[in-house]
């Protein structure tokens, strides 16, 4: 697709995120450009870097290593699920991460609901200042027939706040796959996922408030690949009732079957990589510019 044929799309895309009808949803790739500022290391973001990490920089075996999830199932039955949540804890709950380009962009605009797959605190912290209700998912719970946690900000702190004190004006930032605070939190293993897709398909996975906010949305993807079928699972139900078209993916060199799946979910390819979407964002964004190049 031609840069000029691209660009009234970008406007469009931009519009949309001005007024609140178009959502930010990021996947791993938009932690393609995080380090940590005091060793220059990148934070694992995809599937191959998580499992490595976890698994003390060697990979595993050739059917382990097909997801995240099934990698980390594996050692859970031999480790158990604290170690698990201890390592993601570790991973993302501490060191010095720099925000990345599509981070200082959110930052800017400021959306009215983020997606966010990633169990990254780096939106959280953006938003810390900022008064909003974090959503998050979990699994394998007892006594509760919801899969989430919910906190709301005051932009000072977190507090936990059950579903009828939730200020649905609030921006909101979603993150299904969790994250280290307030309380760590997380969709991790095949166990996990297993329980929350089912929760998600039942309804019971995100709050009314949000269910509510949601209908007829756009999206754009955002450093999001749909070769797995764990994410597009995750993804389809996240994204039930919206709008036409249902959004668009940055994907620079897409496979067959991710064309396949997004002209059937009413998705269309956009072949860029995030880096020429922010700057042809920042061409039309005057002031943001800055904020773009992080």
């Amino acid at each position: 697709m031609e840069t000029r044929k691209i660009e009234p799309i970008i406007e469009d895309i931009l519009a949309g995120l001005a007024d609140g009808e178009i959502v930010p949803y990021l996947g791993p790739g938009a932690l393609a450009d995080v380090r940590d500022t005091q060793t220059g290391a990148a934070i694992p973001a995809d599937s191959d870097s998580l499992i490595h990490a976890m698994n003390g920089g060697r990979p595993m075996a050739p059917k382990l290593m097909y997801e995240f999830p099934r990698a980390a199932m594996n050692l859970e039955l031999k480790r158990g699920r604290r170690f698990i949540e201890q390592f993601l804890t570790k991973t993302y709950g501490t060191g010095d991460w720099a925000p990345g380009a599509v981070h200082a962009w959110l930052a800017a605009l400021r959306p009215s609901y983020v997606v966010d797959v990633n169990r990254d605190l780096l939106l959280q912290n953006a938003w810390s200042d900022t008064p909003h209700v974090l959503v998050r998912g979990v699994a394998r719970v007892g006594g509760t027939d919801y899969r989430f946690l919910l906190h709301q900000n005051d932009g000072k702190a977190y507090r936990p706040v059950a579903l009828n004190e939730v200020d649905p004006a609030l921006p909101v930032l979603f993150k299904p796959m969790g994250s280290p605070q307030p309380e760590p939190s997380y969709i991790a293993s095949d166990a996990d996922y297993v329980d929350y897709i089912t929760e998600l398909m039942g309804g019971f996975a995100i709050p009314a408030f949000l269910k509510a906010r949601r209908a007829t949305k756009r999206y754009l993807f955002l450093g999001m690949r749909f070769t797995r079928d764990t994410e597009r699972m995750v993804m389809s139900d996240i994204i039930f009732g919206a709008g036409e078209p249902a959004g668009w993916a940055l994907i620079p060199a897409p496979t067959d079957k991710e064309r396949r799946y997004c002209r059937k979910k009413n998705i269309e390819i956009l072949p860029l990589d995030i880096d020429a979407f922010l700057t042809l964002t920042g061409r039309r964004a005057g002031g943001h510019t800055a904020a773009l190049a992080g």
